[in-house]
């Protein structure tokens, strides 16, 4: 698996952070790795104090046909953060817990704080 951070300062609605599928996808870097097709519908996680959603989708280009991505984005206030997980089976639950055990960690909470100045 190889996850990936962003942050994006200022990009998030400060009201409703990463509310439904939509902002999600909207927010996320899936379309980074080409063109993507959802797997099914998202939910809500929590990162520490922070919320958004998760979901994952079917790589379908770019050699990478096979390939699955799991999205997490996540916000403080206006500020939000895309983590993309990407990996080589089609069993997106099997890995989610280990992506939000990472998130949650002190090693990616530290740079959370550090990127969003918090």
């Amino acid at each position: 698996m190889t996850l990936y951070l962003r942050a994006k300062i200022g990009l998030c609605n400060c009201t409703t952070g990463i509310a439904d599928d939509y902002d999600l996808d909207r927010m996320g870097d899936t379309f980074l790795l080409g063109e993507v097709s959802p797997s099914g519908p998202g939910h809500p996680v929590s990162i520490a104090w922070m919320k958004g959603r998760s979901r994952a989708y079917k790589i379908t280009s770019r050699g990478l046909s096979g390939k699955t991505i799991l999205s997490v984005v996540y916000n403080e206030r206006c500020d939000m953060i895309a983590a993309t997980a990407v990996f080589g089976h089609d069993r997106p639950k099997t890995i989610e817990p280990s992506v939000m055990d990472f998130l949650s960690s002190s090693t990616a909470m530290r740079w959370a704080e550090v990127t969003l100045g918090l």
